[in-house]
């Protein structure tokens, strides 16, 4: 579990952070931690500490392994739509495949699903479709393989969303956007103490309503997020409730015509599906966690989590493309019913002490965790040429004639895990750390579907994973690291598995160099990670089989920085090299992993102009622009076959300005997102020809947010 011991910090980071807005003046953070340590956790765009490199408090250039941290005050300045775009900016990470842009799915060093148990909420595993939502705080990212802190997953890393905490002082606001897409959107922010014994409410509601970038399609979104906090003197309780309820186009993109081996030659506008492309759904989520303070050194924590996700989609799926006429093969799809949910529990102590001449940093628990996925009715429609991509007419595939498929219904991921873990961060002097940790996992999945159910793959298992690192400073804001890691995840699936699958396993090598100054932290990461019994799926005859695809290999470099570069001027940097590829499989040895480009480079730089006046008001003016780039993004068929996506090239800007008017603090704020409206793609999916996700088109935004 993340951030125990943080809560109170961030709890006044974000008072000290809304009261300096609503003087007109940057929000330069002072934290008042809530034990020893905890000070200066975040500062605009730095971050000295973060919880989810060791799960505890730590300082990042303490850590054995790249940690990134997303700011509050990034997030507010390039005001992203979505999880993936909140990551952009991050070395070694990627949007995956999101199923159409109906689920969060992150590409982490190479690795990573939309499924991977990857996503945490608050140090929870999280199954919501959408993670980054109004309560989103920051977005913390460990990379590399991470099964020690965190159990059965993908080697790529661990994405954690920290959300808005309950404050002690009073904070109000109204905020109203809206989009050049069409739409409008409003939030309330209400927070403060409620007597004088230390209980803190906060209430986040938020309604989004905006059209859809391409030619037809709506995205709604509502949020309701009340949550308690009680900040006592060894103890801090809180509690924490979001529920949405969404309705957004499934969109799979457009298509590699393989004459060409590009992108087909029709505006990126144009959609090839129906009207009816929408998943609608509704998820929850519950976060209850407690810290306390046995004494100076030892520390409790505990926690339990639950998110459930409900949802109903329908859809026109292209089956294929007859390139040269452009007839498409579609038929109606959908899946009604489907759910899933996880509880996670978490009892761990941290603690502190000295022995043999050695300070240790000792952190261990127990974890539970149970992850439950079933999509109960899946329909099928028959198949229909009546569409043409090249002169499109609408409205000629109707959901009329479809009928619940047997076969493809129940179809059915039952997970159970149970792990214990232990780690320590031994201080042999000033310079020199050693990190030792490792952890035992049992677990449980069953996979099958159908009507009557056919088991697709059951195990039960168990596995050590350890993690090793050492650290070295060369001076007390230089430190140098070498790391070890490992990761598993079982092989299941629904589909029919050709031969056994035994679990996913990665090992991870990576050595570095962070800096941290008073204004500045910089991490270089050299990083080899090497994956074997991969699961990958084969279309055979039209039927899904799973089969293991040997063997996978991802090496880099990456590098991160972020911080100020002057009183006035703050940025926003980073580049990642990545070559990964399949290394000893039949079909795919030599082929690059999917959505993984070669390079990839991102600078945002932020200017404060200080006071300016406009007519008769003053108020405070920022303004800031970037850009991010990426090489061809390899996108393949699933039987050797490659394709290389054109490079890709989006620059956004903003401009905001703090005021008062009225005597009310006024926030405004203009955003232009991918300017000179570039055609770039963000990921591919699926075996037979792939589809592409089109990266959205140029879009303008203002905010204006009331304080009172």
């Amino acid at each position: 579990m993340l951030t125990h011991g943080a809560i109170a910090a961030d709890a006044q980071m974000q008072a000290n952070a809304s009261a300096a807005a609503s003087e007109n003046v940057l929000p330069t953070v002072s934290v008042k931690a809530s034990r020893d340590g905890a000070n200066n956790a975040e500062n605009g765009y730095q971050v000295k500490r973060a919880a989810v490199g060791s799960r505890s408090d730590a300082d990042l250039i303490d850590v054995p392994q790249a940690v990134s941290v997303v700011t509050s005050q990034f997030l507010q300045d390039r005001q992203p739509g979505s999880l993936a775009e909140s990551l952009d900016t991050v070395s070694g990470v990627r949007m995956g495949n999101t199923l159409g842009g109906t689920l969060d799915a992150v590409i982490k060093r190479g690795f990573g699903d939309n499924r991977d148990n990857s996503m945490l909420r608050d140090g929870m595993l999280s199954v919501q479709p959408r993670n980054f939502t109004p309560t989103t705080e920051r977005i913390e990212v460990l990379k590399g393989p991470s099964s020690m802190l965190y159990g059965s997953m993908d080697p790529g890393g661990v994405v954690n969303v920290i959300s808005k905490k309950p404050l002690l002082e009073t904070q109000r606001s109204v905020t109203l956007n809206t989009s050049s897409y069409g739409g409008i959107g409003e939030q309330i922010d209400l927070t403060g103490p409620i007597g004088d014994s230390g209980l803190a409410y906060r209430l986040i509601a938020d309604h989004q309503r905006t059209n859809y970038w391409r030619n037809f399609g709506e995205t709604t979104q509502s949020v309701v997020a009340p949550s308690l906090a009680w900040y006592g003197r060894d103890t801090t309780v809180s509690f924490a409730y979001e529920h949405m309820n969404y309705s957004v186009p499934i969109d799979r993109g457009t298509v590699i015509d393989p004459r060409s081996g590009n992108p087909v030659a029709v505006p990126k506008e144009r959609r090839f599906d129906e009207a009816y492309n929408v998943s609608a759904g509704r998820s929850d989520a519950v976060n209850l966690r407690f810290d306390h303070k046995l004494n100076n050194d030892w520390t409790l924590h505990g926690g339990y989590g639950f998110s459930r996700s409900y949802y109903n989609d329908w859809q026109a799926r292209v089956l294929s493309i007859n390139y040269a006429t452009g007839v498409a093969t579609r038929r109606v799809d959908a899946i009604q019913n489907g759910v899933q949910s996880a509880h996670t529990l978490t009892l761990n102590l941290e603690g502190k002490f000295n022995w043999g001449g050695i300070r240790h940093d000792i952190v261990g628990g127990v974890d539970y965790m149970r992850n439950y996925r079933v999509l109960g009715d899946l329909y099928r429609g028959p198949s229909n040429t009546r569409f043409n991509i090249y002169d499109p007419v609408y409205g000629q595939l109707t959901q009329a004639g479809s009928k619940i498929s047997p076969a493809d219904s129940d179809q059915t991921d039952k997970l159970i895990s149970r792990g214990v873990f232990i780690q320590d961060s031994m201080h042999l002097d000033e310079r020199w750390i050693l990190l030792a940790g490792a952890r035992y996992e049992y677990f449980n999945e069953l996979t099958g579907k159908g009507r009557p159910f056919i088991v697709g793959s059951k195990v039960a298992a168990g596995r050590a994973t350890p993690r090793a690192g050492v650290v070295y400073k060369l001076a007390p804001d230089w430190s140098m690291y070498a790391g070890y890691s490992e990761s598993f995840k079982p092989n299941t699936s629904i589909a029919t598995p050709i031969g056994e699958l035994p679990p996913e396993l990665a090992k991870g090598y990576e050595i570095g160099s962070k800096l941290e100054t008073d204004n500045l932290t910089a991490t270089l990461a050299i990083f080899d990670i090497q994956k074997r019994n991969i699961q990958t799926t084969e279309t055979i005859n039209g039927i899904n089989y799973t089969r293991n695809a040997g063997t996978a290999r991802s090496r880099g470099l990456e590098f991160d920085a972020s911080g100020r570069i002057s009183q006035n001027l703050s940025l926003v940097g980073s580049y990642t090299y990545t070559e990964a590829r399949y290394a000893d499989d039949p079909k795919l040895a030599g082929n690059p992993l999917p959505n993984t480009p070669k390079h990839a480079a991102s600078l945002y730089l932020t200017r404060d102009f200080g006071i300016s006046r406009v007519g008769p008001i003053e108020g405070r003016v920022r303004a800031g622009a970037g850009a991010r780039v990426f090489s061809s993004l390899p996108a393949g068929d699933g039987t050797g076959k490659v394709y290389h996506l054109p490079y890709g090239r989006v620059m956004d800007a903003f401009v905001s300005w703090n005021t008062l008017i009225g005597g009310q603090s006024i926030d405004w704020q203009f955003n232009i997102k991918n300017i000179f409206d570039s055609t770039y793609y963000t990921a591919s999916c699926c075996s037979g020809t792939p589809f592409v996700n089109i990266g959205a088109g140029r879009e303008f935004t203002l905010n204006a947010k009331l304080n009172f």
